[in-house]
This record gives structure tokens, sequence and C-alpha cells, in this order.
């Protein structure tokens, strides 16, 4: 009699591409929600018009590669790297500006390395990044958000500065973490009572937005979409970076440890981008040496650096480690006394 051998890993439940994809935008929802309720139906058009793009674009790579489409488009995963670059980008972004930095992220930064599963880098981070330097004046206006404003965009001037950006007339104003970086001779007490963006300890908004996402990261560790390492390790760093360099608010004071947390993209970025399978560390000490290198890359970048928000960056730059990292923590082979296996 003939017996099946069936070798390992074993499956125990419904886990898919697809299923984590659609967990993923669903977590995204908290934050969606806060950005639109602060900033307007800017973030909303961003997502769905990028999402169009995206699947344009996927299905474009596909033919070019003589894939079949079904199973690629299905997989949620184009839609999540465009959901991700357009959360990241600012509300009422030029349509030509979508289309660059959408395209980019699935063409080039996806496609261009053999598909899903196969880039180095973190698609959505190397979308945002050319879109930074090639255009630093669309990519830094940001509309006030409301509690600074008396109100926030509509949906159909949302609608009208996506696709008529010429036209579109709204306040905007620097965020609070490029008012921190420029800010040279006044007591951060000063500099918060003669900025409205600021609130007690944060931008107006950004602190809320921060805790949608660290609500829909949560949910995601819930589901074990991923392990805490990466994201409790970046937290920590960055909180320790920011205590041990807080001077309780002196004019070259960084900011404090509740000021870097909430503000900008951090709990978006500890829980949606630094957290890719496939660009980061593998091995869970691996990626707590990841998670750190990122949080101390966020702060070094934010305080010294020409950008005020560093998450991108610093997540690049952490995925050219990612080898090496892998290469020194991967756990050891039974029997084996020590060093990196072969």
């Amino acid at each position: 009699m003939s017996l099946l051998v069936v070798t390992s890993p074993h499956a125990h439940g419904p886990m898919s591409t697809s299923s984590v994809m659609r967990t993923v935008l669903l977590a995204t929802l908290p934050g969606v929600i806060a950005l639109t309720y602060y900033f307007g139906f800017g973030i909303v058009v961003n997502i769905v018009f990028g999402g169009a793009v995206a699947l344009l674009c996927e299905s474009l790579a596909l033919l070019l590669r003589k894939q079949p489409l079904k199973p690629f488009l299905t997989d949620y995963s184009a839609l999540v790297t465009s959901t991700l670059l357009c959360i990241a980008l600012p509300p009422y972004a030029p349509w030509w500006l979508l289309v660059i930095g959408v395209g980019f992220s699935i063409l080039i930064a996806k496609h261009l390395y053999g598909g899903l599963g196969y880039n180095p880098f973190n698609p959505a981070m190397v979308g945002y990044v050319v879109l930074l330097i090639s255009f630093p004046l669309q990519m830094s206006t940001w509309a006030a958000p409301l509690g600074v404003g008396e109100s926030v965009p509509g949906l159909l001037a949302a609608l009208n500065a996506c696709f008529n950006p010429g036209s579109f007339d709204a306040q905007t104003m620097a965020t609070p973490l490029d008012l921190m970086r420029q800010n040279k001779g006044m007591l951060l007490s000063d500099l918060y009572a003669a900025n409205p963006q600021f609130g007690a300890f944060q931008g107006v908004g950004w602190a809320g937005a921060n805790a949608a996402f660290l609500l829909g990261g949560l949910f995601l560790l819930s589901k074990r979409v991923f392990t805490w390492h990466a994201p409790l390790a970046m937290l920590l760093a960055l909180s320790l970076c920011a205590l041990v360099f807080y001077d309780e608010g002196s004019s070259a004071s960084g900011g404090s440890p509740l000021f870097h947390l909430f503000s900008g993209a951090t709990m978006f970025g500890a829980f949606f981008i630094l957290t890719d399978p496939v660009s980061s560390a593998v091995s869970n000490r691996g990626r707590l040496i990841f998670g750190a290198m990122i949080g101390v890359l966020i702060y070094t970048i934010r305080v010294r650096g020409n950008y005020p928000d560093a998450v991108a960056f610093a997540v690049l730059i952490a995925n050219f480690a990612a080898p090496f990292i892998d290469n020194y923590t991967q756990p050891k082979v039974y029997g084996q006394r020590g060093g990196p296996t072969a």
C-alpha cells in the first residue's frame, strides 16, 4: 500500500494572499476616517482614483509579462500598494501626481523586480520618495486641519482639486513636523503658542489620525497578519531617541517622545509600512533589529535631515539592510553550534 507523503508546512487556517490583503485594507479604515474628518475628502478621492490607476497599471504589467489577469487582480495586492501610498500623500493632490506615484510603485518598484513576493523595497514607499524628491512643492501642500481652519473641503471640492487643480483654493500650511524642523530660535512653548497647528503636545488632527492607525495596527496584530517585534522595536527606539535628546523645550529640542509618536506617519509606518513581509527581515530577532533601525533613522532624519517626516526614507534604507540582517539573525539549524547558516 502506498502512503501519501505530504511535506511541511501544514496550513491550519484559511490564510491566503487575498485574505491578508483584504484584512490590511479593512484595518486602514479607522485611519482613513480620521484623516477624512480632520482634512476632508481629499484622502478618499486619492484612494479611489489611485486604486483605479493601480488596477490599470497592474493589468498592463501582467499583459506585458504574459501572466493571467484574474489571479493577480483579485489578490488585492495592487490595491493595498496604492491605498498605502495614497494615504501618505497630501489630500487634494492633483491627478497627475497620483498617476506618477502609483504607476511608479506598481510598474517599477513591484513588477520590474518580478511582481508580488520579489520586490526588495516597499513599493508604496518607493513611489512616495520619487514624488517627494521630484515634486517637493506639491508633496508639502497639506490642507489646514479641522480645528485650525473653520471647515474642511467637501467631496465636490476634493474632486475639483484632483481633476482641476489649478482652480482649487484652500488654506494650506506647514505640518507640525515641518515647523519643528525649521525652528531655530524659539522655545517649544513659544513655538506651540505662535502656531495654531500645535495642540497640547502634537499637531492638531495628527494625534487622532495616529491613534486611529494604532487601532488598525492592533487589529492586524490580533489577526496575526504580522508579529509585534518590528512595530514595537520601532516605536521604542523612536521614543528612546526623543527622550534622550529632549531637553524640556529649548530651541534645539527635537520634540518630546509623545510628539514624535503621535505626529506625521509614525503609527501608519509602524503597523502598515515596515511590516511588509517581503522587504523586511524574516526572523523575530531580525525584525527587532529592523524595527529599531527604522526608529533611530526616523528620529535622526526628522531632527537633522532635510525632510520633516522620515518614515519612507527610513524604511527604504532598512530594506537595503534587511538581507544583511537576515544573514546574521536567522535561526540556527537543529544541532548547529552557532553562526549563520549557509
